[in-house]
């Protein structure tokens, strides 16, 4: 079975938005609040931070179950690791994850400064320059047959669309505006020569889009 490049569970706001502006380390996302994003996967029956019993079931919860399943590898931009711009200042920042970061494979975090190495349980971070064709290609390689998971950020999931290279794609449009940051599209319509795409709205308060190519 081929591998895929898949988009897993990336949340924008109604106009587009994937973060907020002004992102910085008390602000992963800048000015927009992480609650009003993750809201409708945090509050599943599967949310892996989940404390107490309880919690959502439905299309809400599948798709955060899914979010693993089969999946060898993760590519992400510099900026879902830590905020700096330009060169390293700190080799001793581990990023935004923890000492278990949530992934459980290799990932690749794509920057025009490279760096060592870094591992953190069972997640190695490789601090990767190159285009989006060449950085997929090192992630193919890592993930041994499985699929390879875009995590984000809007920038570099948009870089990797325009390049052709991403097989399934599921947008979470959440019901807030942000106005400014950094955004995945002014709409999902300009996909639409490219993908497929089934649109589901969710008692939550989320419209699931779930693209696949044409």
């Amino acid at each position: 079975m081929a591998q895929l490049v898949r988009v897993h569970n990336f949340t924008v706001s109604r106009d587009g938005y994937g973060a907020g502006e002004g992102q910085s380390f008390e602000r992963p996302f800048g000015h927009a609040e992480p609650a009003d994003f993750f809201a409708w996967a945090g509050g599943t029956a599967s949310w892996p931070n989940r404390t107490a019993p309880g919690g959502s079931r439905g299309l809400d919860d599948y798709l955060t179950r899914d979010f693993h399943r089969n999946i060898g590898a993760e590519i992400m931009g510099r900026n879902k690791f830590g905020p700096y711009r330009g060169p390293w200042a700190d080799h001793d920042w581990d990023g935004w994850w923890g000492a278990v970061p949530p992934f459980h494979t290799p990932v690749f975090v794509m920057t025009h400064y490279e760096r060592a190495p870094l591992t953190l349980a069972d997640t190695t971070f490789h601090f990767v320059s190159g285009t989006a064709a060449q950085v997929l290609a090192q992630a193919l390689a890592a993930a041994e047959g499985k699929d390879v998971r875009l995590g984000g950020g809007a920038a570099t999931i948009r870089q990797f669309l325009d390049s052709g290279l991403v097989d399934t794609l599921h947008v979470a449009v959440a019901p807030v505006e942000l106005g400014r940051g950094s955004r995945l599209w002014a709409s999902p319509d300009e996909l639409s020569d490219r993908y497929h795409c089934d649109v589901v709205p969710s008692p939550s308060g989320v419209v699931h889009h779930l693209f696949w190519r044409r």
